[in-house]
């Protein structure tokens, strides 16, 4: 039983699955907290000042049962403030990203005398039109 487990857990990559997680989630408070503590105190005073975030488009209130007023609102100062939050985050998860991966050079070729297509360097044969390469 032990060994079916194992087996389970190293061919679904559910382990994988797990650190990514937890990889994740740790990385996530690190990027939360560069944006809330540093990069959103630089931003603010580009924001529009007061209480933007709280604006709603009020439809109506009533009186609820419990004697309380109930007003039915769009808040949508919440959403735009939701929305600056999701871009910031996204564009120092970006320039995060830029730094520490480098993509990969691409791979070598050389064009195919006859039809001009990319191929292999070491290709003696054109996989496109099937001509000789010398």
């Amino acid at each position: 039983m032990i060994k079916g487990f194992k087996e389970f857990l190293l061919k679904n990559s559910v382990l994988a699955l797990a650190i990514g997680f937890i990889m994740g989630a740790a990385t996530g408070k690190v990027v939360s907290s560069l944006v809330a503590d540093i990069i959103m105190p630089i931003v603010s005073p580009i924001l529009p000042g007061g209480d933007w975030r709280m604006a709603k488009l009020q439809f109506g209130h009533k009186m609820g049962a419990d004697g309380k007023e109930v007003v039915n609102a769009i808040t949508y100062g919440t959403f735009v403030g939701n929305v600056v939050d999701f871009v910031v985050i996204a564009l120092v998860v970006y320039l995060i990203t830029k730094a520490l991966i480098k993509e990969a050079p691409p791979a070598p070729t050389k064009k195919c005398p006859r039809c001009t297509e990319s191929i292999a360097p070491e290709a003696t044969k054109c996989k496109f039109c099937t001509a000789d390469i010398g």
